[in-house]
């Protein structure tokens, strides 16, 4: 398989703040490639350096084999781009919006016609008939948005957090359809904060802080960096959280506590000698657990553990902290 994307000590800065801080990034044709990371990461920024939007201020970029500053011309015909925010006319229909979106690209009015018509049938838009996008829901309309990004058939597809805003059925809508596409070949870098999507989708992670890839890999390698598997301890009496803490037989800065849910959770490297020491230190202080459960890490963990904070900003000592403090 050869790179649909090539990034190598790409950095873009704003004033005095560094957006991309020698950025790189190898993307394998044919697969959904996750850029992962909280707001003010970089990812939005380097989507925008690579679809040609902005010229970065050192280094390099390829996408589809074409420099993005020396032949921005040619990667613009080779890509597509879905960002935050859908680009559709709310008064017009579908196919309408589809084909004005044609004739922008400068296809023929029959080829807009056929080309939309194609689309609308892909993506389960073909029966909205001329129904205006504004009474369309939100997974319908983001789908019809991906529909656009599609006229040209790209090879590389950049979806700029495109779930956004969507409650759960429009962002299971919006997973099959990229599905679908990158069964068809199309190259897909997916930007975004929901975690979940990440490990839904995702062939291969990149974990973006500061400006620079600190972590890549697939979700279950990012996983297997965290520590490998974790003990999950919820208490009867969420009132003896800050004893179970003190007494179990972890590294007390690695145990996450929940007080809403009388949940205990930490890292471990040996299985069952976690297991059965937990078992054995709660039942000698007295202490009733309801249910303890060994489970492989989540990508919010994974996230907490490589970056210090979760997408949203907040730091992962912020949140150990504060729920320590609940618990004792």
């Amino acid at each position: 398989m050869t790179d649909a994307i090539v990034v190598e000590g790409v950095r873009k800065r704003y004033g005095d703040k560094a957006a991309l801080n020698g950025l790189d990034l190898a993307v394998r044709s044919g697969t959904v490639h996750g850029l992962l990371g909280p707001n003010g990461a970089g990812k939005t920024t380097a989507v925008r350096v690579l679809t040609t939007l902005l010229r970065p201020d050192e280094g390099r970029a390829e996408v589809a084999g074409y420099d993005v500053v020396r032949e921005a011309g040619r990667v613009r015909r080779r890509i597509g781009l879905l960002g935050q925010h859908a680009a559709l006319d709310e008064e017009l229909g579908g196919r309408q919006n589809l084909e004005m979106f044609g004739r922008l690209y400068h296809l023929g009015a029959r080829h807009a016609r056929v080309r939309a018509d194609e689309l609308l049938e892909r993506f389960g838009l073909a029966d909205t008939g001329r129904k205006a996008v504004k009474q369309y829901s939100g997974g319908m309309r983001r789908r019809l948005d991906l529909a656009a990004s599609l006229i040209t058939e790209p090879e590389v597809l950049f979806l700029d957090e495109p779930t956004t805003g969507l409650d759960p059925r429009g962002r299971a809508e919006v997973w099959g359809a990229v599905r679908s596409l990158v069964g068809g070949g199309t190259t897909v870098l997916l930007t975004t904060q929901y975690l979940e999507e990440a490990d839904q989708l995702a062939d291969h992670i990149s974990v973006v802080d500061r400006g620079r890839v600190i972590a890549d890999g697939t979700a279950d390698e990012l996983k297997t960096k965290t520590g490998g598997d974790r003990i999950d301890v919820v208490l009867r009496d969420g009132g003896q959280l800050g004893a179970a803490v003190a007494l179990l037989p972890f590294d007390k800065d690695d145990i996450s506590v929940d007080a809403d849910r009388r949940l205990l959770s930490a890292p471990v490297t040996d299985r069952m000698a976690a297991l059965a020491g937990a078992v054995r230190a709660l039942e000698e202080a007295g202490i009733e657990a309801e249910d303890i459960a060994l489970r492989r890490p989540t990508l919010d963990e994974v996230f907490l553990h490589l970056t210090g904070g979760d997408p949203t900003g907040s730091t992962g000592d912020d949140h150990r902290d504060h729920a320590v403090k609940e618990a004792v």
